[in-house]
């Protein structure tokens, strides 16, 4: 018997949780297939994500679960990173499932391909959620299929990339719908446990955690009844804190340090979440009562931050002008959007472009209805701020694209009612087809495709050594030479211990700017000056790509430096060339006095 478009409507509301499943099993098939000669190459292509392998490798190997120092670096001291183990353990957990049916080389392959793509369930089934009690019942497959029409959002989630950024992305979309769920309590342990996780992970996040827990607490003052939200926030947000603390926090990060969940955020959540349990236990019936409450308590706990932890209140990871003119300034994802080109912009803007449109019309729509009102304000919130600090980071791209989910569901569900409503069949089914793609951005992404971008010959040769020089084939070579020291390009130096048995001074993490800064000026500086650098450090090779992105910098800023002396041939006397293979991208040399 033919099922009806009632039977089949009931079945997308009752079943939503297995059609989220199925969409989800079916996109990891896909994006498995798409990266599958990657995968199989190992082919890990951020700094981010190949240091996140060692730091399993090292833990599976024996080094302490508090130890989160990376000893192939600057050896024998080892490079502080500020990371934590949480998102060590889904990837050393698929490992250790696999190694003895595929061996642990194999069994690796398959723990960097799964675990990215874990948190994309997460964030599917969050937003789903979400949309289901904002917009409709049946609305969630709108928002499912935006998150894979997300171009920068899911490269987050795809085979590979298994640096914290996607389980991040996984704790924003948790606080939506927390924030946008009509059972106060419920909503709010939500919201305070996704915090919890998110700063446990990183503070990337936190000033998306801190507008939500804003919004939390002015729904409170608003609406008295919604002090159970604001009371199940406080305590998971300081509980799950402090157990996070406890479980995950390195010995370094148990100093006062402004980059990670140390005892300054610690005690910042504590006090925090104290607060808010005070407040919705205290609960006066007066509004105005309340908000001063709210104001209060914000003052003096910003106050007491101020006072107490003074050197956190500028940038967190505290770098020095030296190394902000020799490095950050010059990473791109710290560049606002702006500064990327046109096609760039567009890619990362469509989507946060109709969300802020579909945040609108819901407001509007929904103007005399107050609970979701204030549901659809409080998300609306956490969107515009990140879509507000693409203009200063386009690291906030990926943000900003989860958090437009929401309001871009709204506007392609209204455009959807508006649309089945004419009487034509085929403006029906050509307006919905348009309509989606609009508010998805493929319509703008496609568009951008007919303008592609030209490089000239020698944008050409950087993209080539960018593409060539972190491959296996062109790193085997070198890693057949003894293990030894080695000085090549900062963001190297992760791929280089990563696949070969050679270690590096150092990797682009911040903590370490000494290194660093060695580094770079070593390569600006004259050759006399490198010697001293390669002596000070023990350095058994000399190893550069000419052309890779980093290495232009050096020829730019310093065309009579080392780098640019070694790339035109002009080679010391205390180096001794390694004989790579007819056709390596690489150059190397062995330090000889």
């Amino acid at each position: 018997m033919a099922q009806g478009p009632d039977t089949v409507r009931d079945l997308v509301e009752r079943r939503w949780r297995l059609i989220v499943l199925i969409v989800w099993i079916a996109a990891c098939a896909y994006l498995l297939f798409d990266r599958w000669g990657a995968i199989r190459s190992f082919a890990l292509g951020d700094t981010d994500d190949n240091m996140r392998i060692m730091q399993v490798r090292a833990l599976l190997n024996g080094q302490g679960w508090y130890d989160l120092r990376q000893y192939r670096m600057d050896p024998p001291y080892g490079a502080d990173i500020h990371w934590s183990r949480l998102v060590d353990l889904p990837i050393a957990g698929l490992k250790l499932l696999f190694a003895p049916l595929l061996g642990g080389r194999n069994a690796e392959q398959v723990a960097v391909a799964v675990a990215p793509m874990l948190p994309m369930l997460v964030v599917m089934a969050a937003l789903a959620a979400a949309t289901r009690r904002l917009i409709a019942p049946y609305a969630y497959p709108i928002a499912v299929a935006l998150v894979l029409c997300s171009p920068t959002a899911l490269s987050m989630w795809t085979p590979l990339r298994i640096d914290h950024h996607g389980w991040q992305l996984a704790t924003l979309a948790l606080t939506v719908a927390g924030l946008a769920d009509d059972k106060a309590a419920r909503g709010g342990l939500i919201a305070g446990i996704a915090a919890a996780l998110s700063l446990v992970i990183g503070l990337e996040m936190l000033p998306y955690l801190a507008v939500a827990g804003a919004a939390i607490a002015l729904r409170w003052v608003w609406a008295r009844e919604e002090a159970p939200r604001l009371a199940a926030y406080g305590a998971s947000l300081a509980g799950g804190c402090a157990i996070g603390y406890l479980l995950f926090t390195s010995y370094s990060n148990t100093r006062p340090m402004c980059d990670a969940l140390s005892p300054v955020w610690l005690s910042a959540m504590l006090v925090a979440g104290a607060a808010a349990v005070a407040l919705a236990a205290i609960g006066p019936r007066a509004r105005a009562a309340r908000f001063g409450l709210a104001a209060v308590a914000g003052a003096l706990i910003a106050a007491a931050f101020a006072l107490t932890w003074p050197d956190c209140l500028g940038r967190l990871e505290h770098s020095t002008p030296l190394l902000d003119r020799l490095w950050l300034s010059k990473v791109r994802e710290a560049m606002p959007v702006y500064r990327h080109g046109v096609r760039t912009a567009v890619l990362i803007l469509s989507l946060p472009a109709f969300g802020v449109i579909g945040y609108g019309l819901m407001l509007w729509t929904n103007r005399r209805d107050a609970p979701r009102l204030i549901a659809w304000a409080s998300i609306a919130a956490v969107a515009m701020t990140a879509l507000a600090l693409l203009f200063w980071q386009t690291r906030a791209g990926p943000a900003a694209q989860v958090l437009a989910i929401p309001g871009a569901a709204g506007l392609a569900w209204a455009l959807l009612g508006w649309l089945l409503r004419r009487n034509w069949m085929l403006a029906r089914v050509i307006g919905v087809a348009a309509a989606f793609l609009l508010v998805s951005g493929l319509a703008t992404a496609y568009l951008t495709t007919l303008f592609p971008d030209k490089p000239d010959a020698y944008r050409r040769s950087v993209n080539l050594a960018n593409g060539q020089c972190p491959t296996l084939a062109a790193l085997r070579p070198v890693a057949m030479q003894p293990p030894g020291l080695v000085l090549t390009f900062v963001d190297l130096g992760p791929r280089l211990i990563t696949v070969t048995p050679h270690d590096a001074i150092a990797g682009p993490y911040h903590r370490n700017a000494r290194q660093i800064i060695d580094v770079m000026l070593a390569w600006r500086g004259s050759a006399d000056h490198a010697r001293e650098t390669i002596a000070r450090y023990h350095v058994d090779y000399v190893l550069i790509c000419p052309n890779m992105s980093e290495s232009t910098i050096y020829r730019a800023e310093a065309p009579g430096g080392f780098y640019a002396q070694l790339a035109s041939g002009k080679v010391p006397a205390w180096l001794a060339p390694v004989a790579l293979p007819a056709g390596s991208p690489y150059r190397m040399w062995r330090v000889v006095s």
